[in-house]
């Protein structure tokens, strides 16, 4: 419920300033308290699977994953339609961004992911902390994901593209978390290294080249 409540909020502050119409607005409202309301459905189906039966049971489990799919499918519902609603505000602006920076070099893009690479390792040998693949400040696999999703971005120069490839990282740096490999704070280390780094890489080459 608090990343949803986080989530509607960043939706509702975003309409403010892109002044969606009534209508849009409406949509994205009832989009948003159907993902609300089955949440809340889910968080009662559970309570009251877990009072009837404490221990594990194949029914309870059946009742618990439809709950939550039920929540799945609000939230890829409410997706699309912030999506469709929302795109033809947001995108040609993040298109805008992203043509201020030019198009990346393909030297300047594998550069930049080497160098996140040996950071990386730096940074885990100085802190002893996890091995090179495994582990420790900062994550890799978030540093590495992030690092190839900047350079697509500034490579195509296209939102959608772009915020796929975000997508994709935002997604591999949870696995992480979820697999319980590093914690948050490794993870948004390696987040910062990856983007960081190779913006400024990217950068640097635009003006040098």
């Amino acid at each position: 419920m608090r990343v949803h409540f986080i989530a509607a909020i960043v939706v509702l502050l975003a309409v403010l300033f892109l002044k969606v119409t009534p209508l849009e607005f409406a949509l994205l409202a009832l989009s948003i308290l159907s993902v609300l309301c089955a949440e809340m459905f889910n968080t009662a189906v559970e309570a009251v699977v877990d009072l009837v039966s404490p221990g594990y049971h194949p029914l309870a489990k059946i009742a618990k994953d439809t709950a939550a799919g039920a929540v799945l499918i609000a939230a890829c519902g409410a997706a699309i339609m912030g999506y469709l609603i929302l795109a033809k505000y947001v995108m040609p602006r993040y298109g805008e961004v992203l043509a201020m920076f030019g198009s990346a070099s393909d030297m300047g893009t594998v550069v930049s992911i080497l160098i996140v690479v040996i950071i990386v390792v730096i940074v885990k040998g100085a802190t002893g902390t996890g091995t090179p693949l495994h582990g420790g400040i900062p994550s890799g696999h978030a540093a590495v994901a992030f690092s190839i999703a900047t350079a697509v971005s500034l490579n195509t120069s296209n939102p959608l593209i772009s915020l796929l490839s975000l997508s994709l990282a935002v997604m591999v740096s949870h696995s992480r978390l979820l697999m319980k490999i590093h914690t948050m704070r490794e993870v948004i280390v390696g987040v910062c290294i990856g983007a960081g780094v190779t913006l400024l890489v990217l950068l640097l080459f635009k003006l040098y080249a």
